[in-house]
């Protein structure tokens, strides 16, 4: 609570507020940003962001104790983009135990690359029903 009864947001909740509406397109930040970089552009910011979003999103489920699924890396291929230096990349992954192959889009850290054959960690989407997303390899660097 402040000196006159008003809680100021924090720098971090600021920016997250300003990211949320440029990713949706809303509000004074997200229409210029729209307006500056085209239809085309603006949706790789939103994939962008989303890729990012996703991110702290495991990080969280992970800390709350959310299970975690083995699969194993079929395919692993560059899809060019970078989140603050960590390639975005499309993996193929067949979870133990299935036949049944999942392709994703995630974020993966540059110094923990995946490689066909390798075991990773995935966890349900709780946004998207029967959807996943990738937890990385367990290790933590």
């Amino acid at each position: 609570m402040g000196i006159f009864g008003k809680r100021r947001k924090s720098r971090e909740e600021r920016a997250a507020e300003i990211v949320g509406k440029v990713a949706g397109g809303k509000g004074f930040y997200g229409r210029i940003t729209r307006a500056f970089l085209g239809g085309e552009d603006f949706a790789r910011v939103q994939q962008s962001i989303g890729a990012y979003s996703s991110g702290l999103g495991v990080q969280q489920l992970l800390a709350m104790g959310a299970p975690t699924i083995s699969a194993v890396v079929v395919s692993i291929s560059d899809t060019g983009k970078l989140v603050n230096f960590d390639p975005v990349v499309d993996l193929v992954l067949q979870p133990s135990g299935t036949t049944e192959r999942i392709a994703l889009q995630s974020i993966v850290s540059k110094l923990r690359i995946p490689r066909t054959g390798d075991e990773v960690l995935l966890l349900s989407d709780p946004a998207r029903p029967g959807g996943y997303l990738y937890a990385g390899d367990g290790v933590t660097p």
